[in-house]
């Protein structure tokens, strides 16, 4: 893409509330901008992150602190708008972010450039127990979801639905960063339903069980794309999860962008009913036995793996958005079916696969016009991993020394027949196997 068709008099702000240090998302976005020369600001915690030797990085900036309230973050980002002083794009990584700046839109807007978002469109999308009646409004299939209101019904729900089942927090960006919880998990019995549902309050939301989809060649898909002001979709396209990180349910660690219609009008559905504005990440399953796309997750950012769907013309979503905000066109899109996306530290063997010939690949840290990154990462990465392993063996090794022996799960026997509480869909697991 022509670095004339951006107005890079117009900086943009990338902000990521979230603590994660290898989120190659962030890398991608300002790697995409900072090549159109575009000036990139970081809102972000880069501290031990390989983002921060990026040379397409402007400046970084301190992000909120944890648990920040809304008003910590409007004054965080209105400081970076004073320091700047100038009008931005505003881009969230995550999903706190993004539902953060669309309740600050009236407060923000003077400083920032912002898609006109309906209502509280993005939090709506990004709470599970939301989606599944989002999802019905536009007919667009979703896995069967139980919303338990008591430990009881967690456990008859998980044997009524047929184990193992899938459990989720309906807002995942609530959980505590130090509670061991996760935001998907796969339950294999009814007293892990049970156990769940007792930690409600400790994770700070709604549990939801929804049916599993088994995964399977040609099962995994998401789509990316930007809806701009007109509702038009652009800037991404479909994709197949090929290998998973953690394996079978996880982020994309290799991805190839696969043209698929179905996946395509799902998508275009949805956000058409919605009204939404802005960047966007979906996450479908495939059911084996019907055959039918299922949404699993509406993420209402860019996707980790955006960068896939970087077409001929070097038009991505974060490009999209910075085009449409300050009223450039887009260019019609030049799709690049075949093209494959390797996380390295999550699939390093087919990261060292010789690249297939035609639309090629990108690799998510490292890039031969900013090498640092990638250094770092594998540094950092190695360093990380030890720690892990120490830890598990420390814990295995106390609870040794204490005599602890592993607990035995036992399955419940079938509860009663009656299941209230049992909903149309809210959303499913991503999961996907290498």
């Amino acid at each position: 893409m022509p670095e004339s068709l951006l107005d890079t008099r117009v900086p943009a702000v990338l902000l990521r509330i979230d603590r994660n240090p290898f989120h190659h998302g962030t890398l991608g976005a300002v790697r995409s901008l900072g090549r159109a020369g575009v000036d990139v600001h970081v809102v972000a915690d880069s501290t031990g992150s390989p983002v921060r030797t990026s040379r397409f990085v402007r400046q970084l900036h301190p992000p909120p602190p944890p648990s920040a309230t809304p008003a910590d973050i409007a004054a965080v980002l209105l400081r970076v708008a004073a320091r700047i002083e100038r009008p931005a794009v505003l881009i969230p990584m995550d999903d706190a972010g993004a539902i953060a700046v669309s309740a600050l839109r009236a407060e923000l807007a003077p400083a920032y450039l912002l898609p006109q978002q309906p209502g509280t469109v993005p939090e709506r999308v990004a709470d599970k127990a939301e989606l599944a009646q989002l999802c019905a409004t536009a007919d667009v299939p979703h896995p069967l979801t139980v919303v338990p209101d008591s430990a009881a019904q967690a456990a008859s729900a998980a044997w009524r639905l047929g184990l193992p089942v899938v459990a989720k927090w309906s807002r995942p960006w609530l959980l505590p960063a130090d509670s061991g919880l996760r935001s998907t998990l796969v339950v294999r019995s009814t007293q892990e339903a049970r156990d769940l549902y007792l930690r409600t309050e400790e994770a700070g939301s709604r549990l939801l069980l929804q049916a599993f989809l088994p995964p399977g060649p040609d099962r995994d898909w998401f789509f990316h794309g930007y809806a701009d002001r007109s509702g038009a979709v652009g800037g991404g396209g479909a994709g197949r999860k090929l290998c998973a990180w953690p394996r079978g349910a996880g982020l994309t660690a290799v991805g190839e962008w696969t043209e698929n219609p179905q996946v395509r009008t799902l998508a275009e559905r949805l956000t058409d009913t919605l009204g939404y504005r802005g960047i966007l990440d979906l996450d479908f399953r495939r059911c084996g036995l019907t055959g039918d796309y299922h949404l699993l997750d509406f993420n209402p950012r860019p996707g980790a793996q955006f960068r896939l769907f970087a077409d001929g013309g070097g038009l991505d979503v974060v490009r999209a958005q910075h085009l449409d905000l300050t009223h450039r066109p887009l260019p019609a899109g030049s799709p690049l079916p075949g093209r494959a996306f390797v996380v390295e530290n999550y699939a390093p063997l087919a990261a060292l696969r010789p690249a297939r010939r035609g639309p090629g690949r990108e690799l998510a840290w490292h890039a031969g016009d900013d090498i640092a990154p990638g250094r770092a990462m594998w540094g950092l990465w190695g360093a990380h991993v030890a720690r892990r392993l120490l830890g598990r063996l420390h814990r295995l090794g106390t609870a040794g020394a204490a005599g602890v022996r592993p607990r035995v799960v036992r399955q419940s026997p079938p509860p009663p027949p009656s299941l209230t509480g049992l909903t149309e869909p809210t959303d499913d697991e991503k999961a996907s196997s290498c």
